[in-house]
């Protein structure tokens, strides 16, 4: 499966001349602040706790104009109201959840281009966390923002959808090119770390990355952003078709996405 038709055919080398910066949220929310110093405009990808925000905003002298909000659930749409009414942002997230987005002022769909900086920013349609949840994926700074669909190691709960919808988003997300960086919702890193190893542990580059998580989280730091590519090696949500994780489920010559469910049921009880 291909990435969504529509986006745009990413430059050999990244072209990003956005300044990224992880916002820690709540107790293990991630936000995401970018700022085009060209324009001076300044994104923000969900929106979970206003004082975090607010600091690092002033901290960076940036003036906060759009908002995107990726999914409908209360941790990712809380501070959307006090950062409006302070520096009267644009308030961007997904028209399905219209009612459900508190300030949203531009609701868009799969295949919407928002213009940021002079650049495009792609809208995609990546449901079963929530059956409105949209991915943000800009392609010239080769950078995907996933919410709550994808996590680094892991994914998030079906809430709204069923196990062939969670898959067909992943499966969509794990298309795009491999040193594409993604940023998710939350820090779960560690515990979608020991999950995984319990279902495919001689992956010895899932080990790597697990002691790599160890070490980050020891030394106060993100775990995040992370290569597509390294989570294609690493991820099982994003492995259904590993033979090993097939042996331990004894789910051999069935489709991806029933070995999905299998795994994403297994870890609701982890």
């Amino acid at each position: 499966m291909k990435a969504n038709a529509g986006v745009c055919e990413p430059a050999a080398e990244p072209q990003s001349k956005f300044d990224f910066r992880l916002v820690r949220c709540r107790t293990d929310n991630y936000a995401v602040l970018f700022h085009d110093p060209e324009s001076g405009e300044t994104a923000l990808v969900d929106a979970p706790e206003f004082g975090p925000v607010d600091a690092a905003l002033q901290e960076a002298g940036w003036t906060l104009t759009h908002v995107l909000i990726t999914h409908h659930h209360a941790d990712h749409v809380a501070a959307n109201e006090e950062l409006k009414a302070k520096y009267g942002a644009t308030i961007i997230g997904p028209e399905k959840n219209r009612g459900q987005i508190p300030g949203l002022d531009r609701g868009v769909k799969d295949g919407d281009k928002i213009t940021f900086g002079g650049d495009v920013i792609d809208v995609l349609a990546v449901p079963g966390h929530t059956l409105g949840h949209v991915a943000y994926y800009m392609c010239n700074s080769k950078v995907v923002f996933t919410g709550d669909t994808l996590f680094s190691l892991g994914c998030g709960r079906i809430f709204e959808g069923d196990a062939e919808t969670m898959w067909h988003s992943l499966d969509m997300l794990r298309h795009l090119p491999e040193d594409t960086l993604m940023y998710c919702g939350h820090e779960y890193t560690l515990n979608n770390g020991e999950f995984a190893l319990t279902v495919e542990p001689r992956n010895k580059d899932l080990q790597r990355r697990v002691e790599e998580v160890r070490w980050l989280l020891r030394e106060g730091r993100p775990t995040i952003p992370v290569s597509i590519g390294q989570e294609k090696k690493t991820n099982p949500f994003l492995r259904p078709d590993s033979a090993e994780i097939r042996d331990v489920l004894d789910m051999h010559g069935v489709e991806n996405w029933r070995v999905f469910g299998a795994l994403r049921e297994r870890k609701d009880h982890f």
